[in-house]
């Protein structure tokens, strides 16, 4: 049966995305499609909702799967509506702090929720597989990233490039936040033993690249990831909402928790 599906920020460069793969797959029906205040027009489809009030969407559409690409405030009042309207949500909205993750998780109490700071498959299977690279190498090689996203990107570094530099530093067994640098400027002395590069790169219509590096002695080695369009991290959120409609509430799902 298909999975009845509700588009949040319909009119945004992932809400279009969404829209035209959730229209032309046959085991999803767009039921649902939601937009700022005042900003609903146009995003009309035939057997949709449109709306600009998701607190009015929601009983139109009992059951159906919110997908959520908007930004970290709307992402958390969005699942607080969800748990409310029993509706499961799929949220790929970065830049989450901790406070706001927490709040995700007391809302997937009462509903199923799924958030992932990246959807695409490769990222997450690089996820499972660089704690042994790490592990290998030894500690005598450095670890450092680079990323580059497009101009319009607002938070920094990516969300993909803190749980992949998270991923590093705990196959090391150190916490992140005392080992990360996101910043080198002036006379900083000599790289400490212990932290994790990683720089940020801004411009253009770049939809996300990761580097990884490993400097070790007498050679390095670089893992890179690259999108090439949005519709990777759509497929794999489209993926998600079909997984999540079966699911049941009671915490707050990842990509590992498909694979």
């Amino acid at each position: 049966m298909a999975t009845d599906v509700v588009i949040l920020g319909a009119k945004g460069r992932m809400g279009n995305t969404l829209v035209d793969m959730a229209l032309a797959d046959e085991d999803l029906n767009l039921v649902g499609a939601c937009e700022r205040k005042g900003n609903a027009a146009g995003i009309e489809h035939e057997g949709c909702v449109a709306s600009d009030c998701l607190e009015e969407l929601l009983p139109q559409v009992p059951g159906a799967v919110i997908v959520d690409f908007t930004s970290p405030e709307s992402s958390v009042a969005m699942a607080k509506i969800a748990a409310k309207h029993g509706n499961p949500a799929v949220i790929g909205t970065t830049g989450l702090n901790s406070e706001q993750q927490a709040e995700l998780a007391e809302s997937a109490k009462q509903v199923p929720l799924f958030w992932a700071p990246n959807m695409s498959v490769g990222v997450n299977v690089l996820l499972k597989v660089l704690p042994a690279l790490v592990q290998a190498l030894g500690p005598d090689y450095d670890m450092e990233m680079v990323e580059t996203h497009h101009k319009m990107k607002k938070d920094s570094p990516s969300g993909t490039a803190l749980k992949l530099a998270q991923c590093l530093a705990e196959a090391r067994g150190w916490e992140y936040d005392d080992v990360k640098k996101h910043c080198r400027d002036g006379i900083i002395g000599e790289r400490p033993k212990e932290e994790i590069g990683v720089q940020t790169l801004r411009g253009g219509d770049v939809v996300g690249d990761h580097t990884m590096y490993f400097f070790g002695p007498g050679e390095r080695i670089e893992v890179t990831h690259r999108a090439h369009s949005r519709e990777t991290f759509a497929s794999g959120a489209l993926r998600a909402a079909k997984w999540l409609s079966q699911q049941n509430p009671g915490k707050l799902y990842a990509m590992a928790d498909i694979f």
